[in-house]
């Protein structure tokens, strides 16, 4: 199966407080054991996979969250490329290469 989509997501329940990594851990305890590439980052993950991959990590994550959730806001942007893989490294080593240096990671 082609991995030729990144979905960079961000998935936060409303109605529990200032702090809500306990719900967004388990999101990420799903994506990682997807066994899709993934980042985390400090405003959401990207991964990557097939459209049919990325879009089943997301519901999944979905379907915890509003377990006991009963307000989620979720923001997504899906980038699309037929043909192409290891687009998350991919992309970075692409920029770095014309800058001549690495980057922070």
């Amino acid at each position: 199966m082609e991995k030729d989509t990144l979905l960079m997501f961000s998935m936060t329940p409303l109605d529990k407080g200032e702090s809500v990594s306990k719900y967004v851990s388990r999101s990420l305890d799903i994506i990682d054991k997807s066994g899709l590439e993934y980042r985390l980052n400090p405003m959401g993950t990207v991964v990557e996979g097939s459209w049919e991959e990325v879009i089943k990590v997301m519901s999944d994550c979905f379907e915890k969250m509003s377990s006991d959730c009963n307000r989620i806001s979720v923001s997504a942007k899906f980038d699309f490329r037929k043909g192409k893989s290891n687009r998350i490294s991919g992309k970075m080593q692409s920029v770095e290469n014309k800058l001549g240096r690495d980057l922070k990671k």
